[in-house]
């Protein structure tokens, strides 16, 4: 039971950094039908620009954090600026390919500026861990399960109690009924890229402390989140996070009880089960027709 306990510790703390990969997914599936496939790369620019502002200049962790935050979701809201509304005949599949060359030009880009070797940078606190029924609990594992919540906090409250989340929202059921009363797309979608984005950066920012943040840390993540996403319900904020949690438990389980050769297939064979059984995922937005 201790083992098992201590995985489970293990699981839900990486289940949270996928769950807000996954939200950021999500979010911006919901809004533009797009599934930006350099999401991971914006996670890794969130780490490492937290580094950077934490270790190189200074900053309180905190604020570096923050401040990480809105960098990479303004760096977002140009990438959609610049290579997503410029295109001139903008199918799914030329927007994808779009974000795979993005993904790799993000992470050339992280290798010219921070190199190819891995940063540290310290935890948000010095407690030591937490003795629970034997099983350690990092304090820095209850920092991200705090974030998380707040974060889950916020979006639903920007999404049901706010104007403009009720019109990204509306754009999300139907771009063209928004239009025609006066709710501005464009705009919508460039906010739906700055959130999505910035919610890659807060998974880069928490989880930094405790993994070794680099130019190539971003792709598996990604694709990870994206699984996690598709496990929950794309398109459904309570879907990916539920997804993302179910995935961090079922593969530190997977790895701790079977073996450690499970840590990267856990996620794409649940990704295949889904689309074999559920293809809308746990909680599907299917019912949601978009025109």
């Amino acid at each position: 039971m201790q083992e098992i306990l201590q995985y489970l510790f293990s699981g839900i703390t990486n289940g949270a950094i996928y769950a807000v990969i996954a939200v950021g997914f999500s979010m911006l599936y919901s809004s533009t039908d797009l599934i930006n496939f350099a999401h991971g790369e914006f996670v890794m620019l969130g780490a490492l620009v937290m580094v950077t502002l934490a270790v190189t200049f200074g900053l309180p962790l905190l604020p570096a954090l923050f401040l990480s935050v809105l960098v990479v979701g303004a760096a977002g809201m140009l990438f959609e600026r610049l290579a997503i509304r410029t295109v001139r005949h903008p199918e799914p599949i030329v927007l994808i390919i779009i974000t795979v060359g993005a993904s790799i030009f993000l992470r050339g880009i992280g290798m010219l500026i921070w190199g190819k070797d891995a940063h540290s940078i310290p935890a948000f606190s010095s407690q030591p861990p937490i003795d629970i029924a034997g099983a350690k609990l990092l304090t820095q594992s209850i920092w991200i399960l705090g974030i998380v919540m707040l974060v889950t906090a916020g979006l639903h409250f920007f999404y049901k109690r706010t104007l403009t989340g009720k019109a990204m929202e509306a754009c999300a059921i139907s771009k063209r009924a928004a239009w025609l009363v006066g709710i501005p797309s464009k705009w919508m979608v460039l906010l739906a890229f700055g959130l999505s984005t910035g919610m890659g950066a807060v998974a880069g920012t928490i989880i930094a402390p405790i993994t070794m943040p680099g130019y190539d840390m971003g792709t598996m993540l990604g694709l990870k989140g994206f699984c996690a996403a598709m496990l929950g319900g794309l398109g459904s904020l309570w879907g990916s996070i539920l997804g993302g949690f179910l995935l961090g438990i079922l593969e530190a389980l997977g790895v701790g009880l079977v073996s450690s050769g499970l840590k990267d297939a856990t996620a794409f064979l649940l990704l295949l089960l889904v689309l074999y059984v559920r293809t809308g995922g746990i909680i599907s937005s299917a019912s949601v027709k978009r025109f």
